[in-house]
C-alpha cells in the first residue's frame, strides 16, 4: 500500500477529486440549485426569433460575474417585436432559462416567442387571449415563453422546475414553456 505522505495524494482528497468528476460527467435536474447559486463558471444564451429572424449566442456571466454588454445584448433582442419597445431582462430569469438548457443538455437555441411585453401589446394578447394575464411578469421583463423543437414541452417544463427558481408554466397546445423568476409555483398541462 503507498504511503499517503508519498504520495502527495490523501483517500478524502481522491474521494473528492471522483466526486467532483461525477458530478461534471453526469450533470441531473439535482444539480439545478447549484448553477443558480453560482457553481457554474459560465453562463450563456443561445437563441433565436422566429418573428425578426435575428439570433443571439453570447456568454452573459464569467465567474461570478454579469458581462454588462452582453446582458444589454440580450435585453435588445428580448424585446417587444411589435413595437420595438425593451425593458432589462431581470438576470435572474436569464439564469433560469441558461440553467435548463444546461440541464437540456442541448446545443439547440431557444426559440424566443415572447421576452419583454409592453403593456400595449400585453393589453392586445388579452383581448384575444383568456390565458394572458393583467400583470404578466412579461410586463417587468421577468418572463420569457420559450420553444426547443428536440425536447418537449414537459422535458422543458421538468428541466424548469428542477430549478426551483420561478414560474413553469406548460402550454402544449401551443408548444412552449413559460419560464420566470417570480413566485416557485407550476401550472399547465
Amino acid at each position: 500500500m503507498m504511503n499517503e505522505r508519498s504520495s502527495g495524494m490523501t483517500r478524502r482528497a481522491l474521494l473528492g477529486a471522483f466526486a467532483a468528476t461525477t458530478l461534471v460527467a453526469a450533470p441531473t435536474y439535482s444539480s439545478a440549485a447549484g448553477f443558480l447559486r453560482g457553481a457554474g463558471d459560465v453562463r450563456r444564451m443561445r437563441m433565436y426569433s422566429g418573428r425578426t429572424g435575428e439570433r443571439i449566442d453570447t456568454i452573459y456571466w464569467i465567474e461570478g460575474q454579469y458581462i454588462r454588454e452582453a446582458v444589454e445584448e440580450i435585453n435588445i433582442f428580448m424585446r417587444d417585436w411589435r413595437n420595438g419597445q425593451r425593458r432589462d431582462i431581470d438576470t435572474r430569469t436569464l439564469d433560469i432559462m441558461a440553467a435548463t438548457h444546461n440541464l437540456l443538455d442541448v446545443n439547440e437555441p431557444y426559440m424566443l416567442i415572447s421576452g419583454y411585453r409592453s403593456p400595449q401589446t400585453n393589453a392586445m394578447l388579452r383581448a384575444q387571449s383568456s390565458g394572458v394575464a393583467r400583470n404578466s411578469l412579461h410586463l417587468r421583463g421577468q418572463a420569457a415563453d420559450l420553444r426547443l423543437s428536440s425536447r418537449s414541452v414537459g422535458q422543458i417544463a421538468r428541466a424548469a422546475a428542477s430549478t426551483r427558481a420561478g414560474g413553469v408554466g406548460r402550454y402544449s397546445g401551443s408548444n412552449f414553456v413559460h419560464m420566470d423568476c417570480g413566485q416557485v409555483r407550476s401550472w399547465g398541462s
